[in-house]
């Protein structure tokens, strides 16, 4: 076939008059619209056939766009339909397509191959199509799969996108793996918006990186096929992660001024729009994941078999907001992950055994809504079916670290109290004393209490029990007081213990007295050390 020079297409193609308007409207850089006017006629993915009419064969397309004609004098060349039928496989693979291409409410008969290519820009908004396969995909400015409905599946692996990724409202279902988008080794220079999807099959985003926010609000995925929904370990985003909810108003196909853009959803829903919250219906797997601002998951709905998990395993963010629907089933997993501002609720987190976060590190709590310290206690103790410290001492670093000091201390009294239920019976009698005595140590209160307790008992002992002076005429006037004190208290000499000598049962007294003394004084000695440091 040899190319024309005059703009004319080739002789023998053998255009029929639908592809003749397409050939004219992308020399002259317009659109060509074969909708008809029965509105329930023009949906792609509807039951109504499409006659040749408004049929064009994929290899002319492929031809306009491969070996473009001139464009008009005074216009740039596009290919640009709305309500099209492409029949054929419209195979574009390793080629170069300059041209703008945007392409609305079309049909395709066959799926749709981009591998290796490269586009400037390239829309494809309400289409209906098989599949589209474009690993290695490269443009220059933007993707658009808005509202389209593509039955099986996605694949972007290893595609570069110059600027943003824009998939709101797509309807895409299952391959012959289990996977609805499989877009493994992705690049995205800006935005990765996939707002109000419905995905069936994993939507699988190993090792991708998004140069600005990732926001999947509203969406609906779903599997109920294989063990995760959503599978994106080692995600890089500079910015955030949006697992919320999002506005919705009108039909997915109207065109009505209430009807949701397929180009983004404000952050801040108009008043009197339904909120379609973000749903999960499967696993999802964040692990090493690194995000430059925030994991956002307000409102976020995890539906989970007991067997699948809500990994965040080692990731790093600035801000983790668990603000979503308390999962019922299967797990959470915070275990070695690393953030700087916790903001959550109480009702968000699952209960005991479905909650593990060994080793999760974070600076500060942002409690949203009640959050009293003994839900935060049942909290730590959810994620600890076996005893482990770390999890109070992060929780008692954090609430220090926020000015609760008294707080801090009944956590670290907590952590010892689990810590004593893994001790044989020896030590758990110990610890119940020293529970029951001084609390550990952490309520430096209770032991002064003590203190008093006995200094008041022993006065009255030693008043009825007056020992003798071990040198009658250098002994100072007895006072039971000051000697019991002087006995009661460690290092402080009050010069009374060492002029008498009691025998008997005083002895065996005067000796537990000084051992509770070192024992209560110090226990006073470290919650007033606390107390001055906190200061």
């Amino acid at each position: 076939m040899t190319e024309p020079h005059d703009g004319d297409p080739p002789a023998g193609l053998d255009l029929t008059t639908p592809e003749w308007g397409m050939w004219q409207a992308f020399r002259n850089g317009s659109t060509l619209d074969l909708r008809t006017p029965h509105p329930q006629r023009n949906d792609p993915a509807g039951p109504h056939a499409w006659g040749p009419e408004r049929s064009v064969r994929a290899r002319v397309v492929a031809l306009l766009l491969l070996s473009s004609p001139p464009a008009q004098p005074g216009r740039v060349s596009a290919l640009k339909l709305n309500g099209v039928h492409i029949t054929g496989t419209l195979d574009l693979a390793g080629g170069s397509i300059a041209p703008y291409v945007e392409l609305r409410n079309c049909r395709f008969e066959q799926e749709l191959l981009l591998p290796e290519s490269r586009f400037t820009t390239l829309r494809l908004v309400g289409c209906a199509v098989p599949r589209v396969e474009a690993a290695r995909l490269h443009t220059e400015g933007d993707l658009h799969l808005p509202r389209c409905v593509v039955e099986q599946g996605i694949r972007l692996t290893d595609a570069h996108i110059g600027t943003d990724l824009l998939l709101n409202q797509l309807v895409v279902r299952r391959d012959r793996r289990g996977r609805s988008i499989t877009a493994d080794g992705l690049t995205v220079g800006q935005d990765l918006q996939a707002e109000m999807i419905e995905s069936y099959g994993e939507l699988s985003l190993r090792g991708a990186k998004i140069g600005v926010s990732l926001s999947l609000r509203g969406s609906q995925l779903r599997n109920p096929y294989g063990r995760r929904a959503l599978n994106a370990p080692q995600l890089t985003v500079e910015r955030t992660l949006y697992l919320t909810a999002a506005g919705v108003s009108g039909s997915p196909f109207s065109s009505g001024a209430g009807s949701t853009p397929p180009y983004g959803t404000a952050n801040t829903p108009t008043r009197g729009t339904r909120i379609q919250r973000f749903e999960c219906e499967g696993g999802v797997r964040l692990d090493d994941g690194r995000f430059g601002d925030a994991i956002d998951l307000d409102q976020a709905r995890f539906v989970l078999e007991n067997d699948q998990e809500l990994s965040l395993r080692r990731v790093q963010t600035p801000e983790l907001r668990f603000l979503g629907e308390r999962p019922q089933r299967g797990r959470v997993i915070l275990s070695g992950a690393k953030v700087v501002n916790l903001v959550d609720r109480s009702v968000s987190w699952p209960g005991p055994g479905g909650l593990a976060m060994a080793g999760f590190g974070y600076e500060n709590l942002i409690p949203r809504g009640h959050f009293p310290l003994s839900r935060r206690l049942e909290w730590v103790a959810a994620a600890t079916p076996e005893y482990a410290p770390d999890p109070y001492e992060m929780l008692a670093n954090a609430l220090r670290a926020s000015g609760e000091d008294a707080d801090a201390r009944e956590v670290l009294l907590a952590k010892q109290r689990r810590r004593r239920e893994t001790l044989p019976v020896a030590g758990k009698l110990w610890g119940y004393l020293q529970d029951w005595t001084v609390a550990y140590g952490y309520r430096p209160g209770r032991a002064a209490v003590w203190m008093a307790v006995l200094w008041a008992i022993s006065t009255v002992f030693f008043t009825r029990h007056r020992p003798d002076a071990i040198k009658p005429g250098e002994a100072p006037h007895w006072n039971a007081y000051l000697y019991t004190l002087d006995l009661l208290l460690p290092v402080i000499d009050l010069g009374q213990d060492t002029y008498w000598r009691p025998d008997g049962l005083g002895q065996w007294a005067a000796a537990v007295l000084v051992l509770l003394g070192w024992i209560l004084a110090t226990t006073v000695a470290a919650g007033a050390s606390r107390l001055l440091r906190r200061q």
